[in-house]
């Protein structure tokens, strides 16, 4: 299969799962059933955070515009909130992947980025840094592959950049590195426009890292922020991003310390069994009770794949700048070579989406069994009586929003609610509203 074939299939199956992913309305999970409620009954952008409202805006408005044209029915509501969430990254990757096709090394690196940062982190999909990450490797994409001389290129940077502006914490480091890569794609353009807009675009992104620096800043002794801090620390957690990492850790070793390692099987062998390692991840758990997959761990390992996405496109542009490189990046340059990572990659990322797909089916069975209690009772149920803690109950379970989603499934919200018996000190909401409860009248799921 050519790396064009690849690329195409990969966009494919990123738009199959978008889909799939849409239709179980996975953007309620944890946080997005709050954001969801909030946005119906306030009638306004939830763009609590400032930092991070550009992504907000965007993905917020189909929902806003559908409400204020009459829709009512939340299965329908959050069904589009969820296409918002899942299309725009997808949309980037897609783009990412088309500007990469023509070269091995360049694709390999975005394939990686989809199977190792993108998928194992994207379970908690209201997450802004799932449309952070996926713009930035769009715009080094184009970067990398740009002659300098395109307006569009030059405009879509800049577009894109402003998006990123107001996007997320990580752009402290990331917004510095693609304004220095968008800066250095202008070495051979003689054009006043286009030179001009690849200016605006890379002060965009480093007014990115100084919004993110100042908001980082201001939050660093928020109780929340000190709790992101001190899990960060915890990526082994999410299997879906810790079996992939091993496996690019244990290439880069052997490759960095006897290049010609990668001219022979040792790739092969290694992402072999590393693909079908996490191929087979969903069912690790029948043999071992603790090896689960834990969706809320995607939470927990984006700041480690944010350090990973840095590490990949740092990569990539040394890949198109350096002339004589390291003997390693050479070896990776043989077209043999770079064909091999490229369909190693994507059967990778094949085995990244099964886990994705497996989660997504357990997540709508436990949507429809949350709508029994809630359409079968009145007044509060206490969480405490619900088989919380059983299988797969417990991979979705979030004791603040747990209001929010049962309103958000309930026939006539309002009329029950399943709520938890904490103090909200323990664990808190990171935002006071998103702990109430919701009223959301007139709306219901009509599904």
């Amino acid at each position: 299969m050519s790396p064009v074939a690849v690329a195409r299939g990969v966009a494919i199956a990123l738009w199959a799962l978008a889909v799939h992913n849409t239709l179980a309305c996975r953007g309620l999970f944890w946080d997005g059933s709050s954001f969801l409620v909030n946005l119906l009954d306030q009638g306004h952008f939830h763009d609590f955070y400032a930092a991070r409202a550009h992504v907000d805006w965007v993905t917020q408005a189909p929902v806003l515009l559908l409400a204020r044209w009459g829709l009512r029915d939340t299965q329908l509501l959050a069904m589009a909130q969820s296409a918002a969430l899942f299309a725009l990254p997808t949309a980037l990757y897609h783009l990412a992947l088309t500007r990469v096709r023509r070269d091995p090394v360049l694709l390999a690196a975005v394939l990686a980025i989809v199977a190792a940062v993108y998928l194992p982190t994207s379970f908690f999909i209201i997450g802004e840094y799932n449309v952070a990450f996926a713009c930035i490797t769009a715009v080094m994409a184009i970067a990398l592959t740009t002659d300098g001389r395109s307006r569009r290129d030059a405009a879509m940077q800049l577009a894109f950049g402003l998006l990123c502006l107001r996007s997320y914490e990580a752009m402290i480091y990331l917004g510095p590195l693609v304004a220095g890569a968008i800066l250095w794609s202008m070495r051979h353009s003689d054009d006043r426009v286009t030179r001009l807009l690849d200016v605006l675009a890379a002060l965009a992104f480093v007014g990115a890292a100084v919004v993110s620096a100042i908001t980082i800043v201001d939050y660093w002794d928020h109780p929340h922020f000190m709790k992101v801090r001190s899990t960060s620390v915890d990526f082994w957690q999410n299997m879906q991003f810790s079996i992939p990492l091993a496996g690019f850790l244990i290439c880069a070793i052997a490759g960095v310390r006897r290049p010609a390692w990668l001219q022979g099987r040792g790739p092969l062998v290694v992402m072999g069994v590393i693909a079908l390692l996490l191929a087979l991840s969903p069912w690790w758990r029948l043999v071992h009770g603790p090896s689960i997959l834990y969706p809320p761990a995607h939470y927990v390992a984006r700041q480690a794949a944010g350090m990973l996405l840095a590490a990949l496109l740092v990569g990539m542009w040394l890949h198109v700048a350096l002339r004589d490189p390291p003997r390693v990046v050479a070896v990776m340059r043989q077209p043999d070579v770079a064909r091999r990572m490229v369909l190693l990659l994507g059967a990778l990322t094949v085995a990244a989406a099964i886990p994705d797909i497996v989660l997504t089916r357990l997540w709508s069975g436990y949507i429809d069994r949350l709508r029994v209690v809630v359409d079968g009772n009145k007044g509060v149920v206490r969480a405490e009586t619900l088989p919380l803690h059983d299988w797969p109950n417990k991979l979705f379970f979030q004791d603040w929003s747990y209001p929010a989603l049962s309103a958000v499934v309930s026939r006539s919200p309002g009329q029950s609610y399943v709520v938890s018996d904490q103090d909200y000190l323990s664990n808190p909401p990171f935002e006071p509203a998103c702990g109430l409860l919701p009223k959301l009248k007139g709306y219901g799921w009509r599904g």
